[in-house]
């Protein structure tokens, strides 16, 4: 396995870039350890898979490094980086037995059978398909084909880094997060450094020790789930994570206070300085109802199962908020209070309050 260092990374599919809206990679640094688990998050087109590509080597950086253990692999081939790809869709050999696909990537390499039966049947158990080794691959599920795409990623022992890039896109909602689980279980138990890339929050959260928040081909924000929820950075992550999303709502600044609908509100550290448009961002989960606070009008009420979502006017502005248990009506007055410790400013996107000590 391997650290990975990511050093003043930018890439432009454009062979002559004019400036940064032409760059698809916009100064990226980066290091992931050696043994951790990671994943890339974002939209469609935030340029994970580019950075994955480039990580990979199927396409080459057009400024900056890429180390493997603070050995430049920068220009190396894909063959010569000794990585394991896992990709949206399965990549096995339907003609082949479950067993002979997973022996494939060692007999590659000339590794001997003792080998690869030892890999092979501990592979077969950590993905619990021992009883399926000697049937065809055309034959299995969709989940099944990706556990073995999976596993010919996982049995060699000798990778620096084992990538999955959108894995669960085509297995069917109710079966996702079993694989989720059990991917997880499987890092845990190999240490492989892995990156994940995708476009969905929930398979980020519960695989990554860090998660890597991107967006427009830059990096907004790293960090683990639990602060990724509780302190974004970005109004892009509060919105991004969560559902709901973080209300971003728009305030003034005036002697050193944010105002809200004229309203000063209490946030959790002191006002950086700087210019820009302001925001004062707070999750629907620190947002409570009651007697005491902003006076608002509730415009929506959508029962979850396990809570109400709530809306409810303030002035022009919507804000949501978490209720358990009965919530009000619609049309009901109501006020609002923001948990101090977790509603904060931002300025043109960023956070701008120092965090309590």
């Amino acid at each position: 396995m391997a650290k990975i260092t990511l050093s003043d990374l930018k890439h432009s599919y454009n062979p002559q870039p004019k400036g940064p809206a032409d760059y698809a990679l916009k100064e990226i640094d980066l290091e992931w350890s050696d043994g951790g688990a990671y994943a890339l998050l974002g939209p469609s087109g935030c340029g994970k898979s580019t950075l994955l590509n480039i990580i990979s080597g199927l396409l080459t950086p057009s400024n900056g490094r890429i180390l493997f253990d603070d050995k430049d692999v920068t220009h190396l081939p894909p063959n010569a980086r000794n990585i394991a790809q896992v990709f949206q869709f399965p990549v096995i050999y339907d003609t082949m037995t479950v067993y002979d696909n997973l022996a494939f990537p060692l007999r590659n390499r000339g590794v001997d059978e003792a080998t690869v039966r030892t890999r092979v049947m501990a592979i077969a158990e950590m993905l619990e398909v021992t009883d399926m080794l000697h049937r065809k691959a055309a034959g299995l599920s969709p989940d099944n084909k990706q556990k073995i795409s999976m596993g010919r990623g996982l049995v060699r022992d000798d990778v620096n880094v084992v990538m999955f890039d959108e894995p669960l896109t085509v297995i069917d909602p109710h079966l996702k997060w079993k694989l989720r689980s059990k991917l997880k279980e499987l890092h845990q138990k190999v240490r492989a450094t892995m990156i994940y890339v995708t476009h969905d929050q929930t398979e980020a959260l519960t695989f990554a020790d860090q998660v890597v928040v991107m967006q427009d081909g830059e990096i907004v924000q790293i960090g683990t789930p639990v602060e990724l929820f509780e302190r974004p950075a970005h109004t892009f992550v509060g919105h991004f994570i969560g559902s709901p999303g973080m209300n971003v709502l728009p305030c003034e600044v005036r002697n050193g206070g944010a105002f809200f609908e004229n309203t000063l509100i209490t946030l959790e550290g002191e006002i950086t300085q700087g210019s820009g448009a302001t925001q004062i961002g707070v999750r629907p989960e620190f947002v409570s109802l009651g007697d005491h606070g902003l006076p608002a009008v509730v415009s929506k009420v959508s029962d979850i199962g396990r809570h109400a979502v709530v809306e409810a006017k303030v002035g022009n502005a919507t804000v949501k908020a978490i209720v358990e248990g009965e919530a009000p009506v619609q049309g009901a007055a109501t006020h609002l209070a923001f948990d101090p410790e977790k509603t904060r400013l931002y300025r043109d996107g960023w956070i701008a309050t120092r965090a309590a000590t």
